[in-house]
Formats: C-alpha cells, structure tokens, sequence
C-alpha cells in the first residue's frame, strides 16, 4: 500500500516537472505581449514590425545614455530601453543594443577626439547645468543624448533628446520619447537602402550653390544619391530623378522651362520648391542702411496656380521672431551691440498632425511670404508651416531698413494669424499646358523631350511648396565657415528645426511613408499638480505609511479571531 503511494506521488511530481519544462519551453518560443497604455505606448508600427522582421544582418546599436544623469535624462533611457527591447523581440538575434558612458576609461585627449568622432556622426552635445559640491553652485557637463547605429559595416547617428523651442524642459523629453520608435526606424532603414534614391538639385536660374547651402547640400549627399542639373541645358528632365529640388531661383522661367518641370511632374515626378518671392535679402541690409524689396518676377506664378498654390508678393512680419545684432551705441571706444528682435525673420510654427512636421521644432525663416491656397479638383492641400497668432503681412514693393529695428512694435498692428508658408500638395495634378498648346506645339515638343505630352498624372503625385528660399540656407562664421542651417551666427548656441524639417520632406517625397507613420505616436504627459503635491504631501505620506500596515493587523486580527473560534468549538 505505501509503495503504491509513493509511486503515485513519484509519478504526479514527475508530471508537474515535466509539464513545467514543457511551458518553459513553450514560452521561449510562443509568448505575447498586451499593451494595455491608452495611447499603445509599447506598440510598434506595422512598417517597423515589418522592418525588422527582415533584418537580414546584425543591427547593432550603442546608446551613449549610461551615466549620472538628472531624472528626466534617465527617464529618456528608460524609454529608449523598455522600446529596444521591444525592438529585439521582432528583430531576434539580429537587433543587439548595448547603453554606454560616452569616453568613459578614456585619457583626455581620446575622450575629446571620441566625443568630436560622434558629433560628425550627427549626434548633438548638450550642455548640462548639474548642482556642484555647493549648494547654490552648478556646474556645466556636456553630454551626447544620441545613439550609433551599425549595420554592415555602415554607421549612422540618432540624436535622442529633441529640443522644443519655447516648451516646458518635461514637455521637450516627452516628445523626444514620442520619437524613438521614429528615429531608430528610419535609421535602420536609410542603413538597409542598396540603392539611395536620387535628388536632383536644379540649376539654371540663379540658385544658390555656394557656402550659404552647404549644409543643406551635405546633408541630401549623406542621405541620397545627389545630382546637378541645369534646366536649360536639358530637353526635359529625366525620370531618374525621384525628387528636384530649387533652391531660392532668382531668374525669370520662360515657357519651356516650365514644361520641362510640368511633364516630369506629369510623369509622377516630385518637386520641392523653396522659393523667394522677393529680392528681400539680409546681405543687402548689411550693405546699406535700407533697400527697397520688390517682386523678383520668377514668372513661377501660374505653374503653381494650376497646383493648388499661390504665392503673394508680400514679406510676412511677426512678434515670434529671431532676433539680430545692432549698434545702439558705444562704451568708451567700443561699441555697444544688442540683440533685437527682427519682425522679418518668423520662427515658423509647425501645424497639423501631418508626419513631415509632427512634434517639430520651431522653424528659422528670413522674408517669407504669405501664401494661399487655390480650390483644386483632385488635388490635397496640407499646410506643414505657418507664421505665429500675431503677425501681419506687408506688401511689396516695400522699403526695408534698420529704423524697422529700433521701433518697438505695436501688438495691434499684428492682427493677423497662422499665415501658411509651407503646403504639401498630394492627388493627381493637371498640366498648365493643358488646353494651350496646339498640335505642332505638342509634337515639337514631344520630339524635343523624347516621350509625348501629358495632360495629367496617372497615379497621385505630391509636391511641396515653402515660400522661403533662406530656410535650407546656413549661416557662414568668419572664424568656424559654414554652420548649420537653423543657427542664428549671433546666437550660435540654438539650432532650429530647419535641417529635420528638410529631412522629413524629403523622406516623405522619396516614399516612406510607412517609417514616417511612427512619427505620429504621441505618448500623453501625465504630471503630478506641484501645488497639491505640496499642500497634501504629509497627508499621502501618512495614508501610505499607516493604510498598509493597519490592513495587514486587521487581517492578523480577524484570522486569530477566526481562529480561536475554530478551534473552541
């Protein structure tokens, strides 16, 4: 009898350790998660599932977020941690991430050369104000919030932290956190791409090629194939080219220029214009006192029209704006230089939910227009970029001068809002020759061209139109040449989101529309009220000290009751 039992208790004991492993097995290869966040904060895109689950080689990533940070900075890590991992459960053995103390072990001289290798990288420093030693001292540590990412021998930088200009310090991480899933994303992509797409920077009507675009022309050769094209000296434009790209044009376009540009639009074709309405220019402030700013007669007006867009001959003033050096006197034998607001140069406010411009910075503009849209059938009007709710636009011909500056302005002057300067078109464009050119015409130029003339689109097309051809230009320093475009020469400390906005309307023409969804993830800011926290903060230590406790004696209390009545009876 004992021996049976104890072989049945052998075998129930052999059979709850092998159903053990048996789950332990099953859950290495057949697990779930639940999202259960209400805005799917642990959620991964479709296109990113998609990207990484055809991970063909190892990814590896380094985070350089390890160390003694603030807690909004460990948060940051926390996020970028708790989304790698998700990474890595689609990505397998092919998605690796290691965090690291940038320069950490290192002599000086290496540290510094490292902490330069990953500003070439792309990677921003930022500088840190740390409480020192003291009490009432800080101290300045500069950190590289930004990650590398390797894949077949190719690298390429992530900034993680994205600065908010004007937001709330939590408000700014909250959107950086907003981001990861993007940045990894389309990282990962640009390094999988066997062949970049190609850009055509056009030439021909003046364009800007010189020190001011250098930043600009970088970036679009680090990120895409880059090409040169003179539009007269070519009988159309091939369609090799995914993207063209003008660059502030300061000559007139004649008819054939315009077909050239209207047949590859026709042909699924994708434009991307940043044009200046006006001859406004800040060299020509620096030159004279003042200028007189006039239409530059591009002759771009109806080609545009026929797209959806108008462009006005106006010069946007606004209260958001950047600010410029001016003598206001001297000091001895020196002059006294301030930084004073300048109405003409808006700080763009990035509008809609539309993935190009989606928790975006604030955008450095100089002479913008105003522009409106035109009622077009087939035809999707997104506006990506507007001035701020106090602006006003003044129209050309206009006298521009230094007096502009030492005037304070007056707020109810500055009635008008949200003047759009950057529209997406999307759906099928209709050709502005359409109607207008004659059979002879059409087969001239149709020999000229080599492929026939298009009156439409046959699929949806899209173009993007900015009414400022300064917003991818950089300013050149006497003492370090080029900077980024975005940065202010006199304010060198603050880059604006003008390179990322660039970016993202390239990314969004070149076909990625899938990675750029992950943009739209918006991760909701849950913050404590401080001054409940103050006023209740003794109340909630206690509930929290004495609750626990009190339940766990009341439980003690009945259960001996409970108890001593069992065993009386």
């Amino acid at each position: 009898m004992a021996t049976t039992i104890r072989k049945k208790y052998f075998q129930r004991a052999l059979a709850v350790i092998l159903l053990l492993i048996a789950v332990n097995i099953g859950a290495a290869y057949l697990h779930g998660r639940w999202d259960l966040t209400a805005e799917k904060r642990y959620t991964l895109s479709n296109s990113t599932v998609q990207l990484l689950r055809g991970l063909d080689s190892p990814v590896e990533i380094e985070v350089y977020l390890k160390g003694d940070y603030p807690a909004s900075f460990k948060q940051l890590a926390q996020a970028t941690q708790e989304l790698l991992e998700e990474f890595r459960e689609y990505g397998r053995q092919n998605l690796r991430f290691t965090f690291v103390n940038p320069g950490q072990g290192l002599s000086d001289t290496a540290r510094m050369k490292f902490l330069g290798a990953l500003t070439e990288k792309g990677i921003m420093p930022y500088n840190m104000k740390v409480q020192g030693d003291a009490n009432d001292s800080y101290q300045e540590k500069l950190i590289f919030p930004g990650a590398l990412v390797h894949y077949k021998g190719d690298t390429l930088g992530v900034n993680l932290l994205k600065n908010q200009g004007g937001q709330d310090p939590m408000q700014s991480m909250n959107a950086s956190e907003s981001l990861l899933e993007y940045q990894f994303a389309s990282a990962i992509s640009k390094l999988q791409e066997k062949e970049k797409p190609l850009v055509g920077y056009m030439l021909g009507h003046g364009e800007s090629l010189g020190a001011e675009v250098y930043d600009a022309l970088t970036t679009l050769q680090t990120n895409y194939s880059l090409d040169t094209l003179t539009l007269q000296g070519t009988a159309y434009i091939p369609k090799d080219f995914d993207v063209i790209l003008f660059a502030k044009p300061a000559e007139t376009f004649s008819d054939a220029d315009k077909f050239k540009i209207d047949q590859y639009v026709m042909n699924g074709g994708k434009v991307i214009w940043f044009i200046d309405e006006t001859n406004a220019s800040f060299d020509s402030l620096q030159q004279k006192p003042s200028f007189l700013a006039f239409d530059k007669g591009l002759n771009l007006e109806d080609l545009l029209f026929r797209y959806g867009v108008r462009i006005n001959q106006d010069l946007i003033q606004d209260l958001q704006s950047d600010a410029v050096p001016m003598v206001v006197g001297n000091v001895g034998n020196r002059p006294q230089i301030i930084q004073l607001p300048f109405p003409l140069f808006p700080l763009l406010t990035p509008t809609g939910a539309h993935p190009i411009v989606k928790n975006l910075d604030l955008v450095l503009s100089h002479f913008v227009s105003s522009m409106d849209t035109v009622r077009t059938e087939g035809l999707k009007k997104t506006i990506l970029l507007t001035s701020s709710r106090s602006t006003r636009a003044i129209r050309v011909p206009a006298e521009i001068s230094w007096e502009m500056l030492k005037t304070q302005p007056n707020p109810r002057e500055y009635r008008q809002q949200h003047l759009a300067t950057a529209v997406l078109l999307e759906g099928q464009f209709t050709s502005l020759f359409r109607n207008r050119l004659d059979a002879k015409a059409a087969a001239e130029m149709e020999v000229a061209s080599g492929t026939p003339y298009k009156a439409n689109t046959d699929k949806a097309n899209a173009m993007i139109v900015v009414s400022d051809g300064d917003l991818i230009a950089n300013a050149v320093s006497r003492k370090e040449g080029p900077l980024q475009m975005g940065i202010n020469e006199y304010n060198p400390g603050y880059a604006f989101a003008n390179k990322e906005f660039m970016l993202n309307c390239m990314e969004f023409l070149t076909g990625k529309h899938g990675i750029m969804e992950s943009r739209n993830k918006e991760i909701t800011l849950r913050l404590l009220d401080t001054e409940k926290v103050k006023k209740e903060k003794t109340k909630w230590q206690a509930i929290c000290f004495i609750l626990p406790i009190g339940m766990v004696l009341i439980f003690a209390m009945v259960f001996l009751f409970i108890r001593q009545r069992k065993f009386a009876e």
